[in-house]
């Protein structure tokens, strides 16, 4: 095995396992809450799918791609590359719309208490878990066709463009490259209007949560178009790829749970607690 293989494989491994810490601290946290009474804010709800969904593309893409690193190349078979990559972007977007919906939630909380706020403000938490569901179900439906350009092996005819995973191929037809591009184009402008829309006025982890999901999410944006308008991309760019598409999750845990006090709460009580004596 290279020397930069091994490198590579062991960043997605430090990725992944500090990606899945996170999270699961997260988790935690909110079953901590749930088992001693503590009242849930509304937009607890929205961070713990964001938590799952953030899961699902470490999962799907992490894992994967750290076995390939390390030399395990191509071992799914046929159906278990249409799943991971399936898993990946349902993941992916119920992310992004999960952080949208939470900057909401925070804008129409902290605004000026007139009486369009007000009656705003007691509806919306009402509507956030129906929100979610929607979420995830338009989700599941959108990206039913993504399976269709992901295959075990690569294609032989001369009229597609191939994208080597190291455990998977995405396969795009030269008539799909433009309308593939547009579409990536499309989803990079829709996050800078998300970002555009809800930056003035948000909290500070909120604040901090979509500037660093907008400035992953465009990187991520540009690096998907060039896996799909260049030809036989490198290896080097798959990997830059799937190390910028797993930031997000990977990092996200981290700032909602340094911006949340019932947190540093937890953690001081808990070592007032180890350092007492006996």
């Amino acid at each position: 095995m290279a020397t930069r293989d091994l490198t590579m494989g062991m960043i997605f491994l430090s990725q992944t396992l500090t990606g899945i810490l996170g999270n699961f601290s997260l988790h935690s946290h909110y079953l901590y809450l749930y088992l001693t009474g503590c009242k849930f804010r509304s937009t607890d709800l929205v961070i713990k799918h964001l938590s799952v969904a953030n899961c699902l593309v470490i999962l799907s893409r992490g894992v994967p791609q750290t076995m390939a690193a390390l030399g395990m190349k191509h071992f799914l078979r046929d159906i278990g590359c249409k799943l991971v990559f399936y898993v990946h972007r349902v993941g992916r977007d119920v992310s992004i719309c999960s952080t949208c919906l939470l900057s909401i939630s925070q804008a129409i909380t902290i605004s000026p208490r007139n009486t369009r706020w007000a009656e705003l403000k007691a509806k919306a938490p009402k509507y956030i878990g129906f929100s979610v569901a929607l979420f995830w179900m338009v989700n599941l439906i959108l990206n039913v066709m993504v399976p269709v350009h992901v295959t075990e092996n690569g294609s032989d005819k001369n009229t597609t463009r191939e994208v080597d995973y190291g455990y998977c191929y995405s396969v795009i037809s030269d008539r799909f490259t433009v309308y593939g591009a547009v579409y990536v184009a499309l989803v990079l402008l829709r996050d800078i209007f998300f970002v555009v829309l809800l930056m003035s006025r948000a909290t500070h982890s909120i604040l901090i949560l979509v500037s660093t999901f907008v400035s992953l999410s465009t990187l991520s944006s540009i690096f998907h178009i060039c896996l799909i308008v260049l030809n036989n991309p490198s290896m080097w760019l798959v990997n830059t790829s799937a190390l910028i598409a797993g930031s997000f999750p990977t990092v996200s845990p981290y700032i909602l749970m340094s911006h949340d006090s019932r947190v540093l709460r937890l953690i001081f009580t808990f070592s007032r607690y180890t350092e007492s004596p006996a």
